[in-house]
């Protein structure tokens, strides 16, 4: 489950719903199904994912080759976008409370967001 540490409330909502839909409904129901099982499985186990750094740098022959060559066309910036919101979806699903934000590391403003868990007020 998202949470928002900002309102004390769940977030139950995908943000950029209209392109979120155009880009999944570009994969079948395989491919995305591999996509977030992957993304659950990087997420077991640990308290903090960010998710710029989840996926690695080439996705070539990995379950997130087809958000880059099928869902978002080979449209970079939008595969990132997508990516994104794959990891929003995975963490809002998730059984567990996690929050997020956007963060720094040596004064560099980190690509994504940051994910980490929670015990809600």
């Amino acid at each position: 489950m998202l949470y928002s540490l900002d309102s004390n409330k769940t977030i139950n909502t995908i943000p950029y719903k209209g392109e979120y839909d155009v880009w999944r409904n570009r994969l079948s129901k395989a491919e995305y199904e591999l996509i977030i099982q992957e993304l659950t499985n990087k997420i077991r186990g640990s308290d903090i994912q960010t998710s710029s750094w989840m996926p690695g740098k080439d996705w070539t022959n990995t379950v997130f080759a087809p958000i880059y060559s099928k869902a978002c066309k080979s449209d970079y910036t939008q595969a990132a976008k997508f990516f994104g919101l794959l990891v929003w979806e995975t963490f809002l699903r998730h059984p567990d409370y996690w929050a997020f934000g956007r963060y720094e590391l040596d004064g560099i403003p980190i690509q994504g967001l940051t994910y980490f868990r929670v015990t809600p007020r």
